[in-house]
């Protein structure tokens, strides 16, 4: 049976699994709901799954798209197709921005540092490289470690769950340190975005399954697919990972 120390590089996905991006996804809708008196009518839940099935019909329609713009789309459609009020390009560009403001989960920051010590930390994310930089420097700044590989969708130009995407990523991982595949873990709280496509290239994965996540969170959502998902190693937080592979490779 393989062992985290068995592998050299984690692959993360970022926004689900360092940063709490639904509750960002959430707060940023809030002007919407509010002008659409849908505040009190609409859950979390829904809103949040409403809101990747627009975002998943606008990446696969347009894959080179910057995910800023995406968002910006995203949050007009709501509005017009779904919520039958008239767009607004100020709050459609406000939502489009609001990565900025999305914030990591408490222990995100810690457990990425020690990891660092052990692993090649590389992100691999449905993002561009604009709005990535205001994560990496809530994620980096003062934690005591920085990333050794950023991938991001505008890089490869396609979206998760492409597999154009991890293949551009192995391919780097190798080209910069010859670590070959199977010494690389992708670490993921989307199952449907990161795991699906990393079973159907034979890696082994580390779901970690955020409590309370809506978005690619469910196996069973992907059964009545007919989609099977499998993991190597399932966390409650990137944190109990964390103390798992301090736990291992102690004992190594």
């Amino acid at each position: 049976m393989s062992k985290v120390t068995d592998f050299k590089c984690l692959v993360f996905d970022c926004y689900g699994t360092l940063i709490d991006w639904e509750s960002g996804i959430v707060n940023a809708f809030q002007p919407l709901l509010s002008r659409a008196n849908k505040t009190d009518t609409i859950s979390r839940t829904d809103l949040l799954k409403l809101f990747v099935q627009v975002e998943s019909a606008i990446q696969d329609a347009n894959p080179t798209m910057l995910y800023s713009d995406i968002l910006t789309k995203v949050h007009s459609t709501v509005a017009s197709d779904h919520f039958s009020v008239p767009a607004s390009a100020e709050e459609d560009t406000a939502f489009g921005a609001s990565i900025a403001n999305w914030e990591p989960f408490p222990d995100t920051r810690d457990a990425l540092r020690r990891l660092s010590k052990h692993y090649k930390l590389v992100i691999l994310s449905n993002v561009d490289r604009a709005s990535f930089a205001h994560t990496k420097r809530k994620l980096e700044d003062g934690a005591g470690f920085t990333f050794d590989l950023i991938l991001t969708a505008q890089d490869i130009g396609s979206y998760k769950p492409d597999l154009r995407n991890f293949r551009f990523a192995l391919n780097k991982v190798r080209e910069e340190w010859g670590i070959e595949a199977d010494q690389v873990m992708p670490t993921a709280q989307s199952l449907f975005h990161d795991h699906v496509p990393a079973n159907k290239l034979g890696l082994k994965s580390s779901w970690i399954a955020r409590q309370g996540s809506v978005v690619g969170a469910k196996e069973s959502d992907l059964e009545e697919q007919g989609v099977t998902v499998t993991y190597t190693w399932k966390f409650e937080t990137l944190g109990g990972m964390a103390d798992e592979v301090d736990k291992q490779f102690g004992a190594a």
